[in-house]
This record gives structure tokens, sequence and C-alpha cells, in this order.
């Protein structure tokens, strides 16, 4: 399966971003349950990706760790979709960021519980379950949001205009996840748009949310193209390991 190192860390390097960007609410949060429900969330990301940097790391036997995957690789090797990267802007933007991603994770993952490689399959069937808690979490707060007072719903309306461009990467297949498909080792991603849109609309219906039309998505994360966000997260999150180099606590 060394062949598909690429698709591994694509999943990693999602869950690793995320996690990061949720992090950095740890002590912010509009209440304590919040900070500590966002911190949790955060923690979850960050395990999933570890997992997956670990296999990573078996598969490419040259002496790479979870370590060196997440903290000394450059900007233009992460894999990463654009939409994890984004900044979080208010509470409103970081829940619907977390329920487009968790909404998509939650179908991948499925999915993956029937992946060719073993491995793949065991860990995803094991994130599905913290999964299944970030799209419960994530799906209250934009229905609270949009459904609650005039500042909150024009906040998630924002947030729907900020991040929506960003969702469509999600479904369009890079060279890596193509290969993958071949090779029974992922499903083809495009056919998980129409469930996750149907989620999307069964929330944001409750919300009093609207849907946006299908419109101009960007894309580039996948290979290795980034936003403005990507170097500032990787500064911060690569600083102490690239400082003093094997440092351990």
């Amino acid at each position: 399966m060394k062949e598909h190192l690429p698709y591994i860390l694509h999943l990693a390097d999602n869950a690793l971003i995320i996690g990061h960007r949720n992090s950095e609410w740890c002590g912010h949060g509009p209440v304590l349950e919040q900070d500590i429900a966002i911190t949790n969330i955060a923690l979850d990301h960050i395990g999933q990706a570890r997992n997956f940097y670990q296999y990573a790391a078996l598969l490419k036997a040259d002496g790479s760790t979870e370590d060196s995957l997440a903290y000394l690789r450059t900007e233009r090797e992460f894999r990463n979709c654009l939409l994890v990267e984004q900044r979080n802007g208010d509470w409103a933007q970081t829940v619907l960021r977390q329920f487009f991603f968790s909404n998509y994770q939650s179908l991948l993952y499925t999915s993956l519980e029937q992946s060719g490689d073993e491995q793949i399959a065991a860990i995803s069937s094991k994130a599905l379950k913290e999964v299944t808690y970030h799209i419960r979490w994530s799906s209250e707060w934009v229905i609270r949001l949009g459904d609650g007072t005039d500042e909150s719903h024009n906040r998630m309306l924002q947030a729907i205009n900020e991040l929506w461009p960003y969702t469509g990467e999600l479904f369009m297949p890079a060279d890596f996840e193509t290969r993958a498909r071949i090779d029974n080792v992922v499903t083809d991603i495009t056919v998980l748009k129409d469930p996750w849109e149907n989620k999307l609309k069964e929330v944001f219906d409750e919300a009093g949310l609207p849907v946006p039309a299908p419109g101009f998505s960007q894309t580039g994360g996948k290979q290795g193209t980034h936003t403005e966000y990507m170097g500032y997260i990787l500064a911060e999150l690569q600083y102490m390991q690239r400082t003093y180099p094997q440092s351990q606590w």
C-alpha cells in the first residue's frame, strides 16, 4: 500500500490542520462548556491525524515518524483541503466550518470502513465514533445561531458566504484519490456529494438558512497549493520542532 501514501497523508493532514485550528479556541470559547467541547474536538482530530501519520511512517520505512511528518514537511507537501485551513473568524464561522467538514468526514469514514486497506478501515471505524459527536455538536450550533437573533443569523450568513467556495474541493478527486479508488482503498468520493448536500439542507432548513447555489469552487489544497493562511498555521505549529530539533518534553 506504499503507493497510496499521498492519500494517507491527505487524511492525516485534513485532521491535523482542522485540529490545530480548533485548538486556537482553547481558553477563548464563548462559555466554559463550549470552550471544553471545541478543545476536545481538536484533540479528537489530532488523535486521528496521529493514527494516519503513524501508518504513513510505517509504510515509508525511511526513518520518518508521526512527528517528522507533522512538523518537518513544508507547506507545499501538505495535501489537506483548503476548507480546514480557513481562519476561525467568529464562533459562527468556526462551527460552520466544523459542520461542513464533519458532514463530509462522517460520510467518508463510513465508506472507508469498507476499505481494501485494513489499517485505513480500522482507523476510520474508530474515528467515526468521534465524528458522530462532531456532526451533532456542530449541527446544533448551526441551528442555534441560524434560528437565533438577527445578529446570530446574519453572522451565519456571513460565514456561509466566506466558506461555501471551499466546499466543492471536498468532492473533486485528486490523482491520488483516483488511484486509491482504482485499488479499492476508497470509494468514489463524488458519490458522497448528494448525501452531504441532503444533510446540509436538513440542518439549514431547521436553522432558517439558505442553501447556496452551486458556484465557483476554490481548489489546490490537495495538490499542495494553499491559501495564505497555511503558512501562518505551519509557522506556529512547527516552531518548536524547527527551532529546537528533536526536543522532547
